[in-house]
């Protein structure tokens, strides 16, 4: 008897922004195989004899390749075991959640995907900048950061610098001076308010911000590394009146 596949979206970091469906499913999980940034205090929910499978990636350095993990949970299906798979953020948010649902269904295993607080709104929501707002931005775009990957063409270019108020670069770090650069050469104003939010949601959380111009010499200033989101927008001036969580901190 084949077993069941979750794909859970594990939020973005905070543990408390888990789902109640995705904490069923790691309750009833025989194992759980999670990645780097889903945030382990969850596995406390898991029963006392689940197995735990940890595939976390870095830049250059895999613990298991995408093939791989596709393997193991069809595997572990097919020996009747329900599995579920802790991605962070949301599943379907560059989470890779097509392919691995994708391999199960060509093996026949049954699967269902739960959503998860993707970290592109909730970074900056931690940060005090809501993605849209009514005076500041009424368009919003989530964008990989992977350019050497996935580039865009010039014409995408111009329409993220002209055609969208406000975009989340997801793991852009490495290229955050290539990110400015197009947006500015494709015709974004070099003024434009941007916040760069490292270890989002988290007690790790820090936040830079700075313009299309400043923002590579303030985050290397800072020391700002992955994982991080790359806000780019006037919302990022909303910062000053609606920073509540880093405000916290500093007040305790």
């Amino acid at each position: 008897m084949k077993g069941i596949v979750y794909l859970v979206g594990a939020g973005p970091g905070d543990p408390k922004l888990i789902t109640l469906r995705g904490k069923e499913c790691i309750e009833a999980a025989d194992v759980i195989v999670y990645d780097r940034l889903a945030n382990e205090e969850l596995l406390q929910y898991a029963k006392q004899d689940a197995q735990y499978i940890y595939c976390g990636k870095l830049p250059k350095s895999h613990t298991l390749r995408q093939e791989q993990i596709n393997e193991l949970l069809g595997q572990k299906a097919m020996e009747g075991l329900v599995v579920t798979r802790l991605k962070g953020g949301d599943p379907c948010v560059f989470g890779r959640v097509g392919e691995e649902a994708s391999h199960l269904a060509k093996l026949g295993v049954k699967f269902e995907v739960i959503p998860g607080i993707t970290a592109g709104i909730a970074a900056p929501a931690y940060a005090g900048i809501p993605v849209t707002h009514r005076e500041h931005g009424s368009s919003f775009a989530m964008v990989t950061g992977h350019l050497k990957e996935n580039d865009f063409s010039e014409q995408k270019w111009q329409a993220f610098a002209t055609g969208i108020d406000t975009i989340a670069f997801y793991m852009g770090m490495k290229n955050l001076p290539r990110i400015c650069e197009k947006l500015i050469s494709h015709g974004r104003p070099n003024e434009t308010p941007v916040a760069v939010i490292e270890w989002g949601t988290t007690c790790e959380q820090r936040t830079v911000t700075g313009t299309l111009q400043t923002i590579v010499k303030e985050t290397t200033k800072q020391r700002i590394s992955h994982p991080a989101i790359i806000l780019v927008g006037e919302v990022v001036n909303v910062r000053k009146q609606m920073n509540w969580f880093e405000a916290e901190f500093v007040k305790n």
